[in-house]
């Protein structure tokens, strides 16, 4: 279980989170929404270890998360971060390959290959495993990070796997498969935490919803308890409607279109009056008159 006790972080004495529990057990995917600087990001910091919190403790798997070397960590929790950015020409199979690192004593070569050839499988990048990292878009470099996360914790259970912001870059296409793993993640047994910014994936992917507002905890509960009118104008400022999909049973928001005050938005408009140039027309005999003009 990864358990969250009344944490709070400030960053240059800032307040960043603020007194946040809560708690997540395997077969989990958590789904973490919120306006841009409600701390999403920075809680998910916190939960890799990579940041330690003022007050409060992190809890996994029955041990303070600050208490694990680095290498125990490793196999215990993947962070798939926002910005993943590659100067070298690694190749795609070495990249994924990253993710096993933490287990050279534990496992052998068999399990790691095992590891890479799967997840590269699931992650549809066999046909790119010898490609530069640098030659490919941002989307399939996207891809070929998730596939080492998910490396990192092949078969490994009663893990953590963090995932910021996944589909970042990502056509319609995998931004599905992206998080359709992830849920198949947490019916395997592992404890998933993502964060996102588009409702509609939480409301079809995640078993359970956290909204951040102000680095404080402010909703926690299903979709369909947390995905409300009220709780959306609330966090995001925005009026939407809430459904239910017949087919799947799936809350589905539609927001409401954003009307701007034409005159308001006209009148910040500031129109800048380009110079206009005469051409002065030459005569015939006055371009004859012209001189050569060396350079």
């Amino acid at each position: 279980m990864l358990r969250v006790e009344s944490i709070s972080y400030k960053l240059n004495n800032r307040p960043l989170l603020k007194d946040i529990s809560f708690s997540i057990r395997p077969g989990e995917m958590v789904a973490l929404l919120g306006s841009n600087g409600a701390g999403k990001s920075t809680l998910m910091r916190l939960l890799s270890g990579e940041r330690k919190p003022d007050s409060g403790r992190i809890m996994l798997c029955g041990a303070d998360i600050k208490d694990y070397n680095r290498k125990t960590l490793a196999t215990k929790r993947a962070y798939l971060q926002q910005h993943n950015p590659i100067t070298m020409a690694f190749t795609v199979k070495e990249i994924v390959m990253m993710g096993r690192y933490g287990f050279k004593s534990l496992s052998s070569a068999k399990n790691d290959q095992l590891a890479l050839s799967e997840t590269m499988e699931i992650c549809g990048l066999t046909n790119l495993a010898d490609r530069s990292m640098l030659s490919l878009s941002g989307g399939e470099q996207q891809r070929v990070h998730l596939a080492r996360v998910l490396a990192q914790l092949w078969n490994n259970k009663d893990s953590v796997l963090l995932l910021d912001e996944p589909t970042n870059n990502m056509d319609l296409q995998f931004q599905h498969q992206t998080l359709s793993i992830a849920a198949a993640m947490a019916k395997k047994g592992y404890m998933v935490v993502v964060v996102l910014h588009e409702v509609n994936l939480a409301a079809q992917y995640a078993s359970r919803i956290i909204i951040l507002k102000d680095g404080r905890k402010w909703w926690d509960g299903t979709p369909v308890q947390v995905l409300t009118p009220q709780h959306l104008y609330t966090a995001f400022g925005i009026h939407a409607q809430a459904y239910t999909d017949q087919s799947s049973l799936k809350t589905v928001i539609v927001p409401k279109e954003v009307k701007l005050d034409a005159g308001k938005f006209n009148s910040n408009l500031k129109t800048t009056q380009q110079p206009i140039y005469k051409l002065k027309t030459i005569e015939t005999d006055e371009l004859m008159n012209l001189q050569s003009v060396k350079i």
